[in-house]
């Protein structure tokens, strides 16, 4: 009880509390949270998550069966991260998502290819544009990440805090910067992180 303090440790009983009736397979939810679309989203066993989390699964009527956000095992969310789908976000088991990271698959509007939104057109009512998103597994994500529509993190690699993902990170990399450029990537060989 020293480590949170009265109040700290009475809110922990709460969350724990909720956790084991609104998500029994979960280890600790902690509130408050937002979850929209909640037939859409599964989450597997031992989730845990910090304060002001907010999952978006934006799925119409006509996919009412369809997962769109999928959450592994052993997976741990810190406070006010942002995950928003409306086709598919995979997070693989046991990854580490630090706080105010944001993860999306769509976008408003569409601004590539042949059919492309129109600047004079208000966000709001432009086209939702999307592309898969792929979290391995063992990934560790760090504070403030955005992660945009359409790529693959790779299992073992680490993002650094502050980063835009907008392309593909391959396995056991370490990639910073905005947008991200892997820097480093794990070598079997010297069991050593070496720069690229």
């Amino acid at each position: 009880m020293s480590r949170y303090g009265f109040g700290g440790f009475l809110r922990l009983t709460i969350d724990y509390l909720y956790t084991h009736l609104k998500f029994p397979n979960a280890r600790l939810v902690r509130r408050p949270l937002y979850i929209r679309g909640r037939s859409y989203i599964s989450i597997d066993s031992g989730f845990t998550t910090g304060v002001g989390l907010r999952i978006d699964a934006l799925l119409g009527k006509k996919d009412k069966k369809k997962i769109c956000i999928y959450i592994g095992k052993d997976v741990q969310i810190n406070d006010y991260v942002h995950i928003a789908a409306v086709q598919s976000v995979k997070i693989g088991n046991n990854v580490l998502i630090g706080s105010k990271v944001f993860i999306t698959d769509h976008n408003h509007g569409c601004y590539k290819g042949n059919i492309q939104s129109h600047p004079a057109q208000s966000p709001v009512f432009r086209i939702l544009d999307s592309a898969p998103v792929i979290i391995e597994d063992n990934v560790w994500i760090g504070e403030s990440v955005c992660v945009l529509p359409g790529v693959k993190i790779g299992r073992g690699s680490v993002i650094g805090a502050l980063s835009v993902i907008n392309k593909d990170i391959p396995p056991y990399s370490i990639a910073v910067g905005s947008p991200a450029k892997v820097i480093r990537v794990y070598k079997n060989e010297s069991e050593k992180w070496e720069p690229t």
